[in-house]
């Protein structure tokens, strides 16, 4: 499982126009599934984003983490991040997880997020052609990846 986050001042998601999820200051998270990836990649990468030391405390040192600035989360599904670029110029997406597979542990990263959190967060909507906008803040952004632990 591989994750990109973004720190945001704010962010939303609109599918056919409509807007699916919405934040202030927070994380902006996108998700990729690999079908490798199990229960403890979703378990780890939670508790990774939730306590990831990464907004500004009074000293200005990137010192607190989303729970402690009372931020929001929108998480993304986006199977481009398991893009392999490896041959010629179109990438391909064999490691990206079916759906059949990443629905559920995408349903299911969204809902070990809400309970390390402990608050409801955002989304878009799997599988759809979203747009998202977003203000980055810093800017921060942050790739981790379960498989490689880092």
């Amino acid at each position: 499982m591989r994750i990109v986050i973004q720190r945001v001042t704010e962010a939303s998601v609109t599918v056919e126009g409509e807007i699916t999820g919405s934040i202030g200051r927070g994380l902006l998270v996108f998700v990729g599934i690999e079908e490798v990836d199990t229960k403890q990649d979703i378990e780890w990468l939670s508790s990774k984003l939730v306590n990831l030391r990464i907004f500004e405390d009074e000293g200005g040192v990137m010192n607190k983490a989303v729970h402690e600035v009372d931020g929001d989360i929108l998480v993304v599904s986006q199977f481009t991040l398991h893009a392999s670029t490896k041959k010629g110029n179109r990438p391909s997406y064999l490691r990206a997880a079916k759906p059949d597979f990443a629905i559920p542990m995408y349903e299911d990263f969204i809902a070990q997020v809400e309970r390390d959190l402990n608050k409801k967060i955002q989304t878009g909507r799997f599988g759809a052609d979203m747009k998202v906008a977003l203000l980055n803040d810093g800017p921060v952004t942050i790739c981790i990846d379960s498989q490689n632990k880092e």
